[in-house]
């Protein structure tokens, strides 16, 4: 119990460290030739440079603090395999342990369509107003109540205009007296100048009655969107008395987010879904981008003209818009392999001999469950989609136990300082691998370890065969191979031997 619970704190250390350090920013360090002399370390082993293993780029040319990150920068050996590569390596094991995922880059067509909410409005431009241009009193009143539906011709309401007996007894009286056709057009042109309908001045020549009742008619279909008389009121000259909504086309207003409003243009076509009826859709396009930006929302609000020719959408209901952009081929990354810091967007990739390296790239749109790649990464490599923390969590682990692996040089270390050292514990087998075994292992005085759970390489694929998950064992190990120490020895102890 106490050993798990060690690993599990050393982990956690672990993982808090490198969360911390995965996002700080590219700096540029001190990089050096390969081709310079090597330095020698005290057990005679020659350092080609120094490093950073999650930003390996930046070579240097001495040891000290990384520039990138809150740790000691590393060795890279001249005997080392890992010193021509870059990255950070995980056997298959342990990475099948992180539960690592993979995705790769690729070249898809999409387009930049997205959907907003709008919100069902009068189209302003067909409303149409019915006046009079002439005193008189509303006899009778056919439509009595606002947003009665009413169609081209229908009667709205009858005037009496007394104003316009005077101009027609006149003309009438020249007809009848036989005047010239001089005086008789006069008169005419009299009544048309104080708006008597053309209809009223034909009745009154039929009947030889001058006429002041007439009838107003809807001048468009639509909706009585005002009323503004009641039946047997006086009216003056100007005044509106009905105001009529046409709804062959509607507005559907939405509000669009600043990010997205710079990719719309006017004649865009959209396709709007009744938000309560999935099943009925009308057309439409993008008509009036509105210059003003709501500075609460950062949104933009944008009016589209939908076809209402069946009649079937009214104020105040709610649209699906679906706004289509244009289409084109985009290279593409599952959007889960994308980490944002705020500044930097960064990915690790996979290399072709199995290492890891992060890398920053440039984002485009977002395509839902996919990320557009303007920068940073070509078509068909691998990236990781799950587990990037994990990953950068083991290269700190490791970075940090290659530096507790500096044991005070003893007498015979120093008279052979070409001499393999090894060292020595016990723990129990968790997994077993061709290229490795995973232990979990008790505390390691020489190099200063404390208990913790790791995997340790195996030289040849078929080493130590009777070794099986469960086993309590007796190991030596040495540094090296690809997880970076490497078993030279391990016995199998019967139970109750273990100290």
């Amino acid at each position: 119990m106490n050993r798990k619970l060690t690993v599990g704190v050393s982990l956690l250390a672990a993982l808090l460290l490198a969360a911390g350090a995965f996002y700080l920013g590219r700096k540029t360090g001190q990089t050096v030739d390969t081709s310079m002399a090597a330095a020698a370390t005290p057990d005679g082993r020659k350092v080609l440079y120094w490093h950073d293993p999650m930003v390996p780029g930046p070579r240097f040319d001495k040891p000290g603090k990384s520039p990138f990150m809150d740790m000691q920068l590393v060795p890279v050996y001249a005997d080392s395999a890992t010193a021509s590569e870059a990255g950070v390596k995980i056997s298959p094991a342990a990475q099948q342990n992180l539960g690592i995922r993979y995705a790769k880059v690729r070249r898809t067509d999409a387009s930049t369509s997205f959907e907003a909410i709008g919100s069902v409005q009068f189209d302003e431009r067909r409303n149409a107003a019915v006046q009079t241009r002439v005193a008189g009193y509303v006899e009778r009143l056919s439509v009595r109540a606002p947003m009665e539906r009413v169609r081209k011709g229908q009667a709205l309401a009858t005037l009496f205009a007394p104003d316009w007996l005077g101009p027609q007894n006149e003309w009438l009286a020249l007809r009848r007296a036989g005047a010239s056709s001089d005086l008789v057009e006069a008169a005419r042109d009299r009544m048309r100048a104080l708006s008597i309908p053309a209809e009223l001045i034909r009745r009154s020549e039929e009947t030889g009655t001058a006429q002041a009742r007439y009838v107003l008619a809807a001048p468009v279909d639509g909706v009585v969107a005002e009323l503004g008389v009641r039946e047997g009121v006086a009216v003056t000259p100007g005044m509106t008395l009905f105001r009529i909504a046409g709804l062959q086309k509607v507005w559907a207003v939405a509000e669009i987010p600043e990010a997205q409003a710079v990719r719309l243009a006017r004649g865009q076509k959209t396709k709007a879904v009744l938000q309560a009826d999935a099943s009925q859709s009308f057309d439409g396009a993008l008509d009036e981008i509105l210059p003003e930006i709501s500075t609460a929302t950062r949104t933009l609000k944008v009016r589209f003209e939908v076809d209402n020719t069946k009649g079937k959408l009214t104020p105040g209901m709610l649209l699906r818009l679906q706004v289509a952009g244009p289409a084109g081929s985009r290279l593409v990354v599952t959007s889960e392999a994308v980490i944002r810091t705020g500044r930097r967007a960064v990915v690790i990739v996979r290399k072709a001999d199995g290492a890891f390296e992060p890398r920053d790239v440039s984002t485009g749109a977002d395509l839902g469950d996919d990320t557009e790649v303007v920068s940073g990464l070509a078509e068909g490599e691998q990236v990781v989609a799950s587990g990037q923390f994990l990953i950068d969590s083991e290269a700190r682990l490791r970075s940090v136990l290659g530096n507790m692996a500096a044991p005070a040089a003893t007498p015979a270390a120093s008279a052979s300082a070409t001499a393999v050292v090894t060292h020595q514990a016990e723990g129990k087998v968790e997994s077993v691998a061709p290229d490795g075994i995973t232990i979990s292992h008790g505390p390691v005085a020489t190099l200063q370890w404390p208990a913790m759970t790791m995997g340790f390489a195996k030289a040849t694929p078929s080493a130590f065969p009777e070794i099986k998950p469960g086993d309590p064992v007796r190991f030596e190990f040495r540094e090296g191979g690809p997880m970076g120490y490497e078993l030279v020895s391990i016995q199998r102890l019967q139970p109750g031997a273990r100290k």
